[in-house]
């Protein structure tokens, strides 16, 4: 970004948001856009992706970095991208407890998970399926109000489409409910409502009970109702749905070789379908590891129609990239990006008035001459740990205005990230369970 004196100040909220987020080792949910630097390529070939969902087709990549590259960093940016261009986004990070493919429950809590952030434009944080449903009904009681009907018979019409669809029928009813609930003033039916859509319940005839269905979203149906959702809300007035997954890896380090082979085998469906064209206005964001992607004894390399299907095109060597895969590697960042991103953080820092900088650019040099001496060349390819070393320099020379940052640069300890010198799943002081991540 540019620093002047022309531009705007940073709010802050804004940026006290960025600074505690970033020295936590986490992605700061706003502000994206005043330290964003780099891989022009990379976010332009996700924003083709996300005009072709709302265009009515489908998309799947799988974004592939190193631990602290700089992943979950990019996945927000896109996910701003897309609200922006009108999809309802839906976003949450696989765990032990939440996988695509489970019998006990965990692709349910998945689901759920995603449920509870969907977000759109005017709900960026998540929590907006109530009001996703509310604009269908709006949308609905506008048009029966020009077609002089009732709006049960456009509702009656507009759900035609998705009782089509497997689930769809149950799925159209748990909408119907809701708008008898909105018609009469039933407030618990509008919540029952949205709890099923949400997949919180447990057992059939509890949700038999709340709102006559005869079917609940369980571990078998959750693609199923994905593909539905993204119907309803094209419905609803939006341009699709972009589902977006993180902490893939999470299937890598599973121990039991079937349950792996399980998800591989969920996600091979929705890979295909993605391939194919079967769904509408629907894309998928998946993040992981590059061990996650290639291993050939737990990756997703291990499972040999997708090592088939995700194969790297071979032409694409000596500097030449292809961005059309359906694997999507993020480069390193160059040096110059990173000192850029260091001027972007010192801008947020001085709330957007260079005359508050804290350190020159002869300082923000010394600190990358350091971090190279500390860690080597591969300091600008997770950058994570050097961000948080920056912003946390920054934090003492604010409040401390005599220091000197010279000898301050000169003293920074750059920790490693913990994930990346972590062992691989089976090998000695390897911990299946320890998943616990903090990522830039």
């Amino acid at each position: 970004m540019s620093e002047t004196k022309s531009e705007p100040p940073i709010r802050p909220r804004t940026r006290d948001a960025i600074l505690q987020s970033l020295r936590a080792g986490v992605v700061p949910r706003r502000g994206l856009e005043h330290i964003q630097v780099g891989r022009v390529q990379e976010v332009g070939a996700l924003l083709s992706d996300i005009e072709r969902v709302a265009d009515g087709g489908t998309a799947l990549r799988l974004v592939i970095g190193e631990y602290g590259s700089g992943k979950t960093f990019f996945l927000h940016l896109v996910r701003s991208i897309a609200l922006e261009k009108r999809l309802v986004c839906l976003h949450a990070d696989l765990t032990p407890d939440r996988r695509l493919q489970a019998s006990g429950g965990q692709a349910r809590a998945l689901y759920a998970e995603l449920m509870r952030n969907l977000s759109t434009r005017s709900r960026p944080d998540g929590g907006a399926l109530a009001g996703l449903v509310e604009r269908f009904v709006t949308r609905a009681l506008s048009e029966a109000g020009e077609r002089a009907c009732s709006p049960s018979e456009v509702i009656e019409e507009r759900l035609a489409e998705l009782s089509e669809e497997v689930g769809g029928y149950d799925f159209a009813q748990v909408i119907d409910a809701y708008w008898r609930g909105h018609d009469s003033g039933n407030e618990e039916l509008k919540a029952d409502a949205v709890r099923w859509l949400r997949g919180e319940y447990s057992t059939r005839t509890e949700a038999r009970q709340a709102l006559g269905v005869r079917t609940i979203i369980d571990d078998e149906t959750i693609y199923e109702h994905l593909k539905l959702m993204a119907r309803f809300a094209v419905l609803a007035g939006y341009e699709g749905l972009l589902v977006v997954i993180d902490e893939m890896v999470n299937l890598y380090k599973l121990a039991s070789g079937r349950a792996r082979n399980a998800n591989y085998e969920r996600l091979l469906v929705i890979l295909n379908d993605a391939l194919q064209g079967q769904t509408r206005g629907l894309g998928f964001l998946f993040a992981g590891t590059p061990e996650f992607l290639s291993d050939p004894r737990r990756g997703l390399y291990s499972y040999e129609a997708l090592q088939s299907r995700l194969g790297e095109n071979s032409f694409a060597t000596g500097g030449l990239v292809d961005f059309s895969g359906p694997v999507l590697r993020l480069a390193s960042l160059t040096p110059e990006e990173l000192f850029v991103l260091l001027r972007n953080l010192r801008h947020v820092q001085a709330s957007g008035d260079p005359e508050r900088y804290l350190l020159p650019d002869e300082g923000l040099e010394a600190f990358l001459s350091h971090c190279n001496e500390v860690i080597g060349e591969s300091y600008f390819r997770t950058p994570r740990s050097i961000v948080r070393s920056f912003v946390s320099l920054l934090a003492v020379l604010e409040q401390n205005p005599g220091a000197d940052w010279r000898s301050l640069v000169g003293e920074a300890r750059i920790e490693p990230d913990r994930e990346a010198d972590a062992p691989a799943p089976g090998e000695p002081g390897a911990d299946d369970d320890d998943l616990e991540t903090f990522r830039l």
